[in-house]
Formats: C-alpha cells, sequence, structure tokens
C-alpha cells in the first residue's frame, strides 16, 4: 500500500476572472466535498461471423467531473461554479478552465511543478439547495469540451505549462 494515491494527493484548480479581464486559477479544496474524474469511455461493439462475443474498441471519451460544494462566499471556485448556475449561463459563458495536477507526480528540477492536464468544462450545475439550519450546497457536473491539453502545473505560481513547450524561450 506504499504506492496508493490519496485523494489529496490530486488538486483541482478552476479557471476565474480575476476582475481585470486575465484568467487565474483557483484552488479546488475548502468547501468541496467530492470532485471526481469520469472519463467515460465510448465505445463501439460488433460480433464477427466467427465469434461468439462481441469484440470493442474504445472510439473515444466523454468525461465529466461531478462535484458537490458548500456555498462558501469567501472560496473563488466555489463561488464561480455557483454564479453559473445563478445566473443561468449557457453556451461560451458557463465554459471554465479546469486543470487536475498530479501532486504524486513531480517534474524533475522543476520546485512547485506537477505533471498536469487543462481541460476546458462546461459547467453544468444541477442544484442550489439545502435544508433548514443546512449549508447550501451546490451540485453538478463539469463537462469536458474538447480533448484536454497534457503539461504540468507550478502551484506556487499556478501557471500551466502546455507539453513541450518552453516559456522561457517561446
Amino acid at each position: 500500500m506504499a504506492n496508493t494515491v490519496m485523494r489529496y494527493q490530486v488538486a483541482d484548480y478552476l479557471g476565474t476572472a480575476d476582475g481585470k479581464g486575465a484568467t487565474t486559477y483557483a484552488l479546488m479544496g475548502v468547501g468541496f466535498n467530492t470532485l471526481d474524474e469520469n472519463p467515460s469511455a465510448q465505445t463501439e461493439g460488433k460480433t464477427y461471423i466467427n465469434q461468439k462475443a462481441q469484440t470493442s474498441q474504445v472510439k473515444g471519451y466523454q468525461p465529466s467531473f461531478p462535484f458537490d460544494t458548500d456555498l462558501i462566499k469567501d472560496e473563488a471556485a466555489v463561488m464561480a461554479l455557483y454564479e453559473v448556475g445563478r445566473n443561468q449561463l449557457t453556451g461560451a459563458a458557463a465554459e471554465k478552465d479546469y486543470v487536475r495536477v498530479e501532486l504524486f507526480e513531480p517534474v524533475a528540477s522543476k520546485e512547485n511543478t506537477f505533471k498536469a492536464r487543462r481541460f476546458r468544462v462546461a459547467v453544468q450545475v444541477d442544484a442550489v439547495a439545502g435544508a433548514g439550519g443546512e449549508a447550501i450546497k451546490v451540485t453538478g457536473n463539469l463537462m469536458g469540451v474538447g480533448d484536454f491539453t497534457d503539461g504540468e502545473f507550478n502551484t506556487a505560481t499556478k501557471a500551466f505549462t502546455e507539453a513541450g513547450s518552453d516559456p522561457a524561450n517561446p
């Protein structure tokens, strides 16, 4: 069990507006009860004339990231998700950048830098709800838009660098 990866070894960051027209990344930590990854492989199957069993192949993916949060006003990522549902945003207005960082995979010779994937996601808010005496919860899914970008993420500067690019040598 020494190599078991624990949930806290995967960090999630949501792209949020900084008020000046730029995107910054907010940690999806405090307030998040769950944030899972469902790759949702899309398959196609066929049974050939000499087979009893079907032959299947993966033809694509339809990733989704179900979330459950407590509505905490001081948490930028939580509030960004809430605002999509509250304002019933659609189309591009409901899309965000989302980075999933593998803290268990540090990049050699780069301090605070880890392997990561950046996704473009459509924020699907299913509910903003809470019973009497309970915290309000925001639940839904981050739905993948297109292919993810492989790269690395610096947790100190909150900068994503696409694989194969070097910001020092553009």
